[in-house]
């Protein structure tokens, strides 16, 4: 087992390098001059190369991306003399449109991330699983029919769509929801869940009706397996077979998407947040793609990047407990 998390371990430093790699390229060789940018389109050519000095875009490439990668583990200056500025590790540059570390940013606004993450995920696992498993369990009766058919129609709708719907009847006709706003749980807890409870049910929605199917079609499929027959047989309580015995196999795919899912959620949701002006990762994105803010775009992709790279090998962890036979290979 240790050879196996060293050797995922390694896998995940690689992969991160390969990821600042292709990011550093597109954002910095790619696009347009940074110093352009900043300096905006009334500047002389002279404060133009000025800028550039001071942010190392005269140097070579593997000069520019080296000192990025030193950055972020060890911090980076810039400019000299009574102009230097240092940036603490983990230093991801300054804004282009605010002139803030991007680093601060980032960890300002990943709590609020974070919440819509963990919420939807709360929500889409209980009510996903719930409907899956009840489902193969009644297959071919009424509720099988109604839940898939909800469920193949609650994935069809787009997050924006809903989300406006939401917002249209609970917040304006009925008026039974404030309109979403980041508020801190410690602040006002009643507060706190009435703004991301839209949110959650929106993003929800969508991955639940899909675990519910999955998890219904990967029930059926253990139920008709020789070891469920073979614990029919011996007369063992159906609840434990269910449970012990179903349930288990059946949740092996179900671990991997959701490590995906939720791991790219907390790199942002993007539209959920933009939709409902929440200040979080998502929005940060949605804003800096249009002002084209570069240094905010590449940490907010090294940031889900992170996420998914980490993601996956929490998954292959979790197996190892889902199912002995990876347990096994993976000694």
């Amino acid at each position: 087992m240790a050879r196996y998390i060293a050797g995922r371990a390694a896998g995940v430093v690689l992969i991160l390098f390969l990821v600042c790699l292709f990011t550093f390229v597109i954002f910095f060789t790619l696009s347009a001059d940074p110093a352009v940018m900043i300096c905006g389109k009334t500047c002389t050519p002279e404060r133009i190369e000025q800028i550039r000095t001071v942010l190392g875009l005269d140097q070579p490439f593997f000069t520019q991306f080296g000192t990025f990668l030193l950055g972020i583990f060890a911090g980076r200056d810039y400019g000299s003399g009574a102009n230097l500025v240092h940036c603490a590790a983990p230093c991801l540059g300054y804004s282009f449109q605010t002139n803030q570390s991007v680093w601060d940013m980032v960890v300002e606004r990943l709590p609020v991330s974070a919440t819509v993450a963990i919420g939807a995920a709360v929500l889409w696992l209980f009510f996903g699983i719930a409907a899956g498993l009840l489902s193969a369990v009644k297959e071919g009766t009424w509720w099988d029919r109604t839940a898939m058919g909800l469920a193949l129609g609650g994935s069809s709708i787009p997050n924006y769509v809903l989300a406006l719907a939401l917002q249209y009847v609970l917040v304006v006709q009925f008026q039974v929801l404030p309109f979403p706003q980041a508020v801190a749980f410690s602040d006002d807890p009643v507060l706190w869940f009435q703004s991301y409870l839209m949110p959650w049910i929106v993003l929800a929605t969508g991955y639940a009706c899909l675990y519910a199917r999955l998890t219904r079609a990967n029930v059926i499929d253990t139920l008709a397996e020789n070891f469920m027959r073979t614990a029919r047989a011996k007369g063992l309580n159906p609840v434990l077979t269910m449970r012990r015995h179903a349930l288990r196999p059946a949740l092996t795919p179900i671990a991997t998407i959701f490590g995906m899912d939720f791991a790219a959620l907390l790199g942002g949701a993007l539209i959920t947040e933009t939709v409902f002006g929440l200040n979080g990762v998502g929005k940060m994105a949605a804003d800096s793609i249009a002002k084209n803010d570069q240094p905010v775009i590449m940490a907010v992709t090294l940031l889900a990047a992170f996420f998914v790279v980490i993601g996956n090998v929490v998954v292959d962890l979790v197996y190892a407990r889902l199912d002995p036979r990876v347990r096994i290979t993976a000694k």
